[in-house]
């Protein structure tokens, strides 16, 4: 499965590794996803992998 968050669409980040040589290789930033119970409404509740930009600001709610 993708590292892709479920709520936003928010993916990996791709730039430069820069070394103390100023030499460039490719690197990747992964998102920091988390797998969690979401209350989806009318006594629905799925797992979902959300980020936890998500998770802090309030976007999705957790199922108890």
């Amino acid at each position: 499965m993708a590292k892709v968050c479920e709520c936003c669409g928010r993916g990996p980040a791709t730039g430069n590794r820069v070394s103390h040589s100023n030499r460039h290789t490719k690197r990747r930033w992964e998102v920091n996803l988390q797998s969690v119970k979401v209350d989806l409404g009318g006594n629905e509740t799925r797992r979902m992998k959300i980020c936890t930009r998500c998770l802090k600001s309030g976007k999705v709610k957790r199922a108890l």
